[in-house]
């Protein structure tokens, strides 16, 4: 399997800077805001993604039950 490419790049060190520098500029405080924000916002776009797909099924559903008018 493939990985991505900047995941594969990233070793314990760099992830554990990275986790100190953000906890820094962010605060303890603002970090749990932070992550229901990113929480709601991947809920909302899944919701949206699985609206778009049921129009897509159905508009074609619609479109394979109707009779032909030739």
């Amino acid at each position: 399997m493939i990985q991505p490419y900047l995941l594969g790049m990233l070793g314990t060190n760099e992830i554990i800077i990275i986790l100190v520098i953000v906890l820094l500029l962010f605060g303890g405080k603002k970090i749990p805001e932070l992550m229901r924000g990113l929480g709601k916002g991947v809920r909302e776009f899944n919701d949206a993604k699985s609206n778009v797909k049921k129009e897509i099924e159905d508009s074609a559903n619609d479109i394979k039950n109707s009779p032909n008018t030739k």
